[in-house]
Parts: C-alpha cells; structure tokens; sequence
C-alpha cells in the first residue's frame, strides 16, 4: 500500500505538475537565492531572487553562464571549486560564508550545495540555496556574537595575531572565543584567521602578478613552504599550480 502511495506521489510530482511549475515555487521563498548548474558550472535555471542578487533582469540573461560573468574572479573562482566538490560527491549544508552583494559590500550567507544526479543515478551538475543573513533576530545575535573579532581579523589578516588578541575585542576569556567559533562558523579562531589570509591570498594570486614570495608575505605568511601547504590542504592546488592555471586560461 505504502509502495503504491509512494509511486503515486511520483507520477503527480512528475507528470501532472511538471518539473516547471515545481521550479517556480522557488520564486515564492522571498529570502532564498536558488540554482542549477551543469557539469560546467554553467546556470541552467536559478529563481528570481539570484537575478536580482546578481543585478540582473531577467532568466535569460543569466542561461548558460557561470559565476565568472557575474562576481570577482577569486569569488567566481571559489564557486566554481564548490561545483567541483560537490559534483565529486561533497555536502555542503549550511555553511557560513563572506559574499559579496551586487553593490560591492560584503555580507554573511548561509549556503548549502547538493549533486545533481539523472535517472541513472550519475552526477551531471549541482544545485544549491543560499539565504542572506539579516533577517531574523536570532542570526543577528549570531552575527553579533563573533562581529568584532571577525572584523578584527579582516582588517588585520596580514599582520601578526594571536587568539588572545581576538578574545579581547570581544571582552571574553581565550576559551570563550573559541567555543563561540566552534558555534557560529563550525573552526577554530586559528582556523578563521588562516582562512581569511589564505582566501586573501588566492584573490592576489589571481588579481595580480605579484611574486608568490611576496604574495604569502602581504597575507600574513612568513614560511613560503607553510603557505603552500596551508593553500592546498584548503584549496586542493598550490599556489604555483593555480598561477599556470591562470596563465593558461588568459
């Protein structure tokens, strides 16, 4: 009886809706910013909020292209990572990230990716959500609770910083941070502070042409050979590698 429900169910989902008008349910949620995407990265469908996220008008200005066309290239780039861990069989639920909106500014997002798979169960894209963190007031306090330290480390990633340091821009104890952390963005303080200079460090990797030396140096980095570990273990290339990479695709 269950099975007989269950196949039912399946062919009013397939059948009498229509994967269209399913699609356009998404329009309804005012908050969320969804999409899909091909085997490369390409956007195939996204709702209207990503439109509007972008700075665009319409669906088809946004119809088979990747986030290259639409955010800075070491933001598009890191997107683009994503698709490839996830279209490798990654989650991502709920993470929480730095973006950037249309007007330039950074804000918090919390964006969860899923493999997209066909009728023979084989992966051929990706698809995500993404949600604006402003809304409600307990993602305020949430925001709230690690802002000043966040901050802190955003504008001082280059130079010297201790967990210490970041315990007192937010008048807690050493210990009291780091559980914080541990809540809110799931790492460490340690963990934040190496992100950021790294995350840094790919964007003048790719803006710029400055030497690898000088560009671990400027992030906050003084051991060349720590730098390139930290850089792959986080984004699965050297830093040597991705500069071939872009001189290639120039």
């Amino acid at each position: 009886m269950n099975d007989k429900l269950a196949l039912e169910n399946q062919d009013f989902l397939q059948n009498v809706l229509g994967l269209k008008q399913i699609l356009t349910m998404f329009d309804l949620l005012p908050d969320i910013i969804f999409w899909i995407k091909n085997a490369n990265s390409e956007i195939i469908y996204a709702n209207n909020k990503f439109v509007e996220h972008i700075g665009l008008h319409s669906l088809q200005q946004v119809y088979g292209k990747s986030d290259v066309a639409f955010f800075p290239p070491h933001i598009a780039k890191q997107f683009i990572n994503d698709d490839k861990s996830v279209m490798n069989g990654q989650v991502i639920t709920d993470r929480i990230e730095l973006n950037m909106l249309k007007t330039g500014d950074f804000a918090w997002f919390s964006t969860s990716k899923r493999p997209l798979y066909d009728h023979n169960q084989h992966i051929v894209g990706s698809y995500g959500f993404t949600q604006l963190m402003n809304k409600t007031s307990q993602v305020l306090s949430s925001i709230d609770a690690i802002k000043a330290p966040v901050e802190f480390v955003r504008e001082n990633y280059h130079k010297d910083i201790c967990v210490e340091q970041l315990a007192q821009t937010a008048f807690l104890s050493v210990s009291a941070l780091e559980r914080r952390f541990k809540k809110y963005l799931s790492k460490t303080p340690k963990q934040f502070i190496n992100e950021i200079r790294l995350e840094n460090a790919r964007r003048l990797l790719i803006e710029t042409r400055l030497p690898i030396v000088e560009v671990a140096y400027r992030c906050g980095f003084s051991e060349h050979s720590y730098f390139s570990r930290q850089f792959k273990a986080l984004f699965g290339t050297l830093p040597s590698q991705l500069r071939d990479t872009l001189h290639k695709d120039s």
